[in-house]
Formats: C-alpha cells, sequence, structure tokens
C-alpha cells in the first residue's frame, strides 16, 4: 500500500504515478484464466435467463442454476459411460443481429459461434417455411430450409467438433423462435438429422433431470378418447392402446413383465385419472387425445380429456408417483409454433409434469403415422439404452418405410378407418415422424 503526502508538488506526483503504471501487477489474473472464468459466467447467466423464462410463464420457481461448464461436461461424460452414449449439450439463442450458439462436449469447453449473418429476422422466416412444409404430407418443399436450418445450427460444429468426439445424441437448448423446431428432419443434402444423431429439446441443462435409470419393465397407464363432442374422432386410440402394452410386453427379454392399464372415452375422466396415478406409481403414462399448445398463459394450453379440459396450469395439480414416473407421451397434440408462450409451454411440458422425460408432437399427425410411430416407439423402448435413441430407431423405421404393418381390420368400419387406410400406404414423408419430439431428459 502506497502513502501520498498531503502536499505533493504535481511534477512529482505525475513522476510517482507513472512508475507505480510500470510496476508488474502481481495479484492481476492471467489473460487465459480471466478469459476462461468469462466464458463459463457467461454460460451460467444464459441458463439462468432460460431459467427465468420458464419461472415468469409458469409463475413458480423451478431450480437454482448451478452446474458451469466444467461440470456439464463431466456430467456428459459420466452419462455417456453409463449409457454407452456421446452427448452434447448446444444451446442456440436467436438474437435481433446475429444466432448464438454454444456447444459442450464431453469433457471439453464451451465453444461458442455467433453467426451474424443469421439475424433473427432471417432466422423466422427460414424456421416459419420449414414448419409450413414440413407438416404438410407430401411434396419436399420443406428442404431448402431444412438444408439451411441444418448448416447454421449443425454445420457450424459438425466437421470440426461433432465428428471427431464422436458425437450421436443430442441435447438441444433453443431460445424464442427455434424451441418448435423438428430437429429431425434438418438435412444436410444427403441424410436427415435423425439418420445421425438421437435429439431432445430442453428447457435448460441445470431444468433436466441428469441421472440415469434404464426403463426397466414396470407399470403403464395408458387413456385416451377416439370421440369427441367437438373436435375431430382420432379413430385408432383404441388400437393404439392396446398395440402399445402389447409391444411393450413382447419386445424385451426380462423375466418380469410390464403390467397395464388402460381407461378410453367415458373412463378417461379426471377423477380416474388422478385416482389411478394416486393408488399406485407409474414408469409410463400415455395419453392418446387430443391436445394443443396455445399461445398465452399456461391456462390457454390444454390436454382433452373425455370430461373436461386438463390444462398445462393444473398439470402439476395431479397426483404424480414421482421420481418413478419416467415417461409421459401426448401422442395427438399440436404446437402454435412461431409464438413464444405455446412454444415454451411444449418446451416444458416435462417441467411442468415433474416427469423426466415427455413426448409430444409440433403438428396434428395423421392417424396412421401416429399408430405406426408409436407402435415402433414402444417396441424399442425394451431394446435401447436411452428412450431418445428408442425414439430415433422408431423415427428411421417410419422414414425408410419399414416400419411393421399395422392391422387396420381391427378397426371397426363404423368409425372412420379411411385415413388410416389411405395413409399406410407410405410413412416415410417427415410430416408422418419429425414432429414427434423428445422432451427434456433423453435419459
Amino acid at each position: 500500500m502506497f502513502f501520498l503526502p498531503r502536499a505533493l508538488p504535481l511534477r512529482s506526483l505525475r513522476l510517482l504515478l507513472a512508475s507505480l503504471a510500470s510496476l508488474p501487477m502481481i495479484m492481476s489474473t492471467p489473460p487465459a484464466l480471466a478469459q476462461e472464468l468469462t466464458l463459463s459466467e457467461k454460460v451460467v447467466n444464459m441458463e439462468r435467463r432460460l431459467e427465468s423464462e420458464y419461472e415468469t410463464y409458469f409463475g413458480e420457481d423451478l431450480a437454482d442454476v448451478t452446474q458451469p461448464p466444467e461440470e456439464i461436461a463431466a456430467t456428459l461424460t459420466r452419462i455417456g459411460e453409463e449409457t454407452g452414449t456421446t452427448p452434447a449439450v448446444m444451446w442456440a439463442i436467436p438474437r435481433e443481429d446475429h444466432l448464438h450458439l454454444v456447444l459442450i462436449t464431453p469433457n471439453g469447453e464451451p465453444i461458442v459461434r455467433d453467426l451474424y449473418d443469421v439475424p433473427k429476422e432471417l432466422l423466422d422466416k427460414t424456421t416459419e417455411q420449414f414448419h409450413r412444409y414440413i407438416s404438410r404430407p407430401s411434396g419436399n418443399a420443406y428442404m431448402p430450409a431444412a438444408r439451411q436450418l441444418y448448416d447454421w445450427l449443425i454445420g457450424t460444429y459438425e466437421e470440426e467438433f461433432l465428428a471427431p468426439a464422436g458425437i450421436d445424441t443430442l441435447l438441444v437448448c433453443a431460445g424464442d423462435g427455434l424451441r418448435g423446431v423438428a430437429l429431425a428432419a434438418l438435412h444436410d443434402g444427403e441424410q436427415f438429422l435423425v439418420e445421425k444423431y438421437s435429439t431432445t429439446s430442453i428447457p435448460a441443462f441445470n431444468l433436466i433431470d441428469t441421472d440415469y435409470d434404464p426403463i426397466e419393465p414396470g407399470n403403464l397407464l395408458a387413456m385416451g378418447a377416439s370421440e369427441f363432442s367437438n373436435l375431430a374422432p382420432l379413430p385408432a386410440v383404441p388400437v393404439e392402446l392396446s398395440n402399445i402394452a402389447w409391444q411393450l410386453r413382447t419386445a424385451g427379454e426380462s423375466d418380469r413383465n410390464w403390467q397395464d392399464r388402460s381407461l378410453l372415452n367415458q373412463n378417461f375422466t379426471m377423477e380416474n385419472f388422478n385416482t389411478l396415478l394416486g393408488r399406485q406409481s407409474y414408469d409410463i403414462v400415455h395419453l392418446a387425445t387430443h391436445a394443443e399448445f396455445k399461445p398465452g398463459k399456461p391456462e390457454n394450453s390444454y390436454i382433452q380429456l373425455w370430461d373436461q379440459r386438463l390444462t398445462l396450469a393444473q398439470m402439476n395439480n395431479l397426483d404424480w408417483q414421482l421420481p418413478e414416473l419416467e415417461l409421459l407421451v401426448l401422442s395427438a397434440c399440436e404446437t402454435a409454433v412461431g409464438d413464444s408462450d405455446a412454444e415454451l409451454g411444449f418446451a416444458g411440458l416435462a417441467l411442468r409434469a415433474g416427469v423426466k422425460s415427455a413426448v409430444a408432437s409440433l403438428w396434428d399427425v395423421s392417424d396412421a403415422g401416429t399408430l405406426a410411430l408409436m407402435s415402433e416407439f414402444y417396441h424399442h423402448i425394451p431394446q435401447s439404452m436411452t428412450k431418445a435413441e428408442a425414439l430415433r430407431q422408431a423415427q428411421l423405421n417410419l422414414l425408410r418405410d419399414t416400419a411393421e404393418t399395422i392391422d387396420i381390420s381391427r378397426l371397426p368400419k363404423s368409425v372412420g378407418a379411411t385415413d388410416i387406410v389411405q395413409a399406410d400406404t407410405s410413412l416415410s414423408h417427415p410430416f408422418y415422424w419429425a414432429g414427434f419430439s423428445m422432451i427434456s431428459s433423453p435419459w
């Protein structure tokens, strides 16, 4: 510490200050370390801002963001060893004048890329075009946008980082405007993304469950409705509910068997639903009914039961037996893609219910596509190390047109199976499989 005399001449003061400036800053932080700490803090702050978005939308505290990048990288390494996969997490945050990207691989440091040739206006236009064409059951007008989005999001890192590291699982944390992108259908010019990676959409890395427990034979609660008073019928639902239970029972080689309980139409009420949830724990809850993620508050988004709508705001009021519930599946929902609130509701589905993982669809997929994909998904769950990989295999089977033929003769003609008969001839178009998304933990 230096003390200046109270009446130091100006010339002497200048000389003293000059000599002090020339002294080495012994307590300063090395430049490289200072930069690393700053980058780490930026990633944590980005996670906190994402957490805040969901807390504001749902109106409640969710979790404390505590994992810095080095801990995230270590977590990826641990889970990779437990699952036999090589996961990476990527943040894609649109900003007014650029697209902000961050990638963390196992035991790696954050890799930041800012694409200033991708302002939000251009990104929004491209994602809107992609969704408009991908959610139609024919044609390939979606391809230019699919290739452009792939180039921006995946191509930025693929050759230099993803491929050398052998990454096969991508956890994508997207910001406003990108949460509704059907990642599986992005295209590099030769292959769809689903042909190279398992993917899951996460709200924030610090908001997902990072413990790995393989799904073992347990309890399935399958419920749904095929008839509605003011909504379109879902004629394949009865077959879907019976088929997914059969797939779980027959696909695995465990000594234990899956136990299932099913409720259909008039029995699919709020009272029955909550009673069954409170009576015992379930590993999987499957809801085959209309659901919509709509603009505005969580009260606007809902799952249609027989007697009423279960809103997103009411989800955590149910008697979920947590943490046993590994997976919540909504097999007939759609999202108002392009609306920030609707996309927050979709991406926060598992978060709101308190479940580890969820599967839902971005658009209203046909009965044929839903029936086939859910059949394949449940067939692969007992055979896959992760839920995200089970979904990927199901999507690949439809893409490659190798899915087992669904026996629609079991559907009575009176329920109107014409759509299923026509669409069942080919389900390879991404309309039928790309809209289904894994949400939150891929494990």
